[in-house]
């Protein structure tokens, strides 16, 4: 039997990298999609991917899939979907504020929508949270610009920048800004704070597990001790965060917080879910930058908070930062974050048909 042709494109977005679809271009029925998407990424169990799209870790192994919107004030539909390294299965319970970034960029590319002008304002739709996002980029003939100045961490060179501004982003996945009702906890003897304001994270103290916070990742992958404590914790925060069970789940991230060195605001080391990551994730750094603002936060006295209340901070992390923007309602005493705003890059690396067996899916249905 000959294989199944299946159109796509693949864009860096942000510090990622993901392989875009149209919804129209899949099977419909979920188990065939799964099942496709996992060839796709050649994500069957093998840590290296080898027979996919994938690139054998988690920032290069990102699915979005990407229609014209069916909610009111919203241009695009996006889902994503994580295929998770070295396991069978795949994930789209968290959003990926950096594949986010490509998703204008993609419907432009694909002819979904067509914009005249030098500018475009794209509201998307954010299927995994209900969430929505406006993307606002520059364009040269109807397409977007991919050349120009803006530098972001963990990506070479410069690139023209994609303004994302979140909306509304408190419980994206847990249904309140503080999940688990309370700005601080205590697991097995450790005091965290667990926030979700766009992405579900539990934000630890560094010193707490005996480390200075400036250790890089493949040290701290290496600290099997350390990684054993804090998935102890993930698991207990997970269910009082009332995701239940998060043992095969890429939620809640966990941030290791320490003062910052480098001048920034505060400094990070995340593990997505278990593995340390060379930087942070868009929305997890709005959700450690969220959480420093409470006074009574586990990590609060780390931070350097700006004064007013549109606040910019930096979030330093392995490779360098990551600036996040908050927005604050001058009309409420308690915290109140109206939006998050970030800058991110794109670009579209290659287009054409990626090809899965027939015996997995014939193009019929």
């Amino acid at each position: 039997m000959r294989q199944t042709a299946i159109p796509y494109m693949q864009l860096r977005g942000g510090s990622s990298k993901g392989i875009y679809f149209q919804n129209t271009d899949l099977p419909a029925d979920h188990d065939v999609r799964s099942a496709v998407l996992k060839w796709v990424v050649g994500a069957y169990g093998d840590p290296r991917q080898i027979d996919g799209l994938g690139g054998a870790d988690p920032l290069t192994s990102k699915i979005a899939v990407v229609s014209p919107s069916v909610h009111a004030g919203c241009d695009i539909d996006f889902h994503f979907i994580q295929a998770m390294v070295g396991e069978d299965r795949l994930d789209d319970s968290p959003n990926c504020g950096n594949i986010l970034a490509g998703v204008g960029a993609f419907a432009l590319e694909t002819g979904m929508m067509s914009i005249e002008g030098e500018r475009a304002e794209i509201s998307v739709f954010m299927a995994n949270s209900q969430k929505k996002c406006d993307l606002i980029f520059e364009l040269e003939d109807g397409l977007p610009v991919y050349e120009g100045d803006t530098k972001i961490n963990g990506v070479m060179g410069t690139a023209a920048p994609v303004t994302c501004q979140y909306h509304e982003l408190a419980g994206s996945l847990c249904g309140n800004l503080i999940p688990t009702g309370y700005i601080c906890n205590e697991f097995d003897g450790v005091y965290v704070s667990c926030i979700d304001n766009g992405m579900p994270v539990v934000c630890l103290r560094a010193e707490d597990f005996g480390i200075d916070g400036t250790e890089s990742p493949d040290e701290l992958n290496k600290n099997e001790k350390l990684k054993k404590r804090i998935e102890a914790i993930r698991l207990q925060a997970g269910l009082a965060m009332g995701l239940a069970d998060v043992s095969n789940m890429a939620v809640p991230k966990m941030c290791l917080v320490s003062k910052a060195i480098n001048g920034g605001h505060i400094s990070t080391r995340t593990f997505i879910p278990k593995v340390c990551h060379q930087a942070i994730g868009v929305l997890g750094a709005v959700s450690v930058a969220t959480a420093a603002l409470f006074e009574n936060s586990a990590i609060h006295d780390l931070a350097e908070i700006p004064k007013g209340n549109v606040k910019t901070m930096r979030i330093e992390h392995p490779s360098g930062f990551f600036d996040v923007q908050l927005e604050l309602n001058p009309n409420q005493k308690e915290i109140d974050i109206l939006r998050a705003g970030v800058v991110r890059t794109t670009r579209l690396i290659s287009s054409g048909e990626v090809y899965v067996p027939a015996s997995v899916w014939d193009g019929q249905s």
